[in-house]
């Protein structure tokens, strides 16, 4: 869980990291590829890899877009004719796909967002536009949730955010220990969500409590 929530200026609401050197042209990650191919000990010239390194830098372009997108800019339509609705508003089991920052390895899951909005309410496609952001770049599942956490805490200005993820890391089903069916659960609880158990609890109800080591 995490402590009091971060000012605006916060680094978790960045659009993207500055990367020390500026982006290498196509060619160049395309010929990376090649090199990759060879020192696994195949062939890049052979009919059935000669394509390969334009595909995969085509998925590179997909599975790593969200370092172009702005996940502010998802939140900054809000709506405040709610009829002073400020009960909770969750959105569960939106599916994502990322990939490890250490191995480059699939990330899989889902993600469970509650907030207790404070006279503004945001449409909820946006709330999965941030997750997928954020998940589109490499990571580790900790600092993806602290992001989305953060993120819509200093944007919405809730009373309380709730994130909690689980998701299977194929860095450690199809490398290192093998161990597949290993669900990787992590929790992020702002607000009133980290204050009141009561709130807390009626969220990790609403999503099915993957965890009771959650509930404390």
């Amino acid at each position: 869980m995490s402590e009091i929530p971060k000012p605006r200026s916060t680094p978790f609401c960045s659009v993207r990291p500055t990367p020390a050197e500026p982006k290498p042209a196509r060619a160049e990650a395309e010929n990376a590829i090649r090199t990759l191919l060879r020192w696994a000990g195949d062939d890049p010239d052979r009919e059935g890899l000669r394509e390969t390194p334009a595909r995969v830098a085509r998925a590179f372009d997909d599975w790593f877009s969200g370092y172009d997108a702005d996940p502010e800019e998802y939140l900054s339509r809000t709506f405040e004719e709610v009829d002073g609705y400020d009960e909770m508003i969750t959105l569960k089991d939106i599916r994502f796909e990322s990939h490890c920052e250490h191995h480059l390895a699939p990330i899989i899951g889902k993600v469970h967002i509650g907030y207790l909005p404070n006279n503004k309410v945001v449409g909820i496609s946006k709330l999965a536009r941030v997750v997928e952001a954020y998940s589109r770049r490499l990571q580790v599942q900790e600092k993806m949730n602290a992001q989305i956490a953060h993120c819509i805490q200093t944007v919405l200005e809730p009373q309380g955010v709730a994130v909690v993820i689980e998701a299977t890391h194929q860095c450690m089903t199809t490398r290192g220990v093998h161990k597949p069916g290993v669900v990787m659960v992590t929790s992020m609880m702002l607000g009133q969500f980290r204050k009141n158990p009561l709130t807390r609890r009626e969220f990790l109800s609403v999503i099915g409590n993957p965890t009771t080591s959650l509930d404390h």
